[in-house]
């Protein structure tokens, strides 16, 4: 008997007051409106120094599993790409 596989798991980075991160989230509200997209966990860079020093200067960035999907810009194609859809 084998286990099922984990959910996919999505992160977007972010920090306080951050446009592109608020488009960035929109976007994602209305492609998982209409695909299968698994729901995002929002982290916010800032209280995390490690993440803040590896990602603070390119935030958006969408995390699936932990490895970057985009940065910035939602990169459709890409996340339809890493999700198999």
């Amino acid at each position: 008997m084998t286990a099922a596989p984990a959910a996919a798991r999505l992160v977007l980075l972010t920090r306080a007051e951050c446009e592109l991160c608020e488009h960035l989230l929109l976007e994602l509200g209305r492609r998982r409106a209409r695909e299968p997209i698994p729901a995002v966990t929002l982290v916010g860079v800032d209280a995390v120094p490690l993440l803040r020093r590896r990602w603070g200067l390119k935030v958006p960035v969408l995390l699936l599993d932990g490895e970057r999907v985009c940065e910035q810009r939602l990169d459709v194609a890409e996340l339809r790409r890493l999700l198999r859809l």
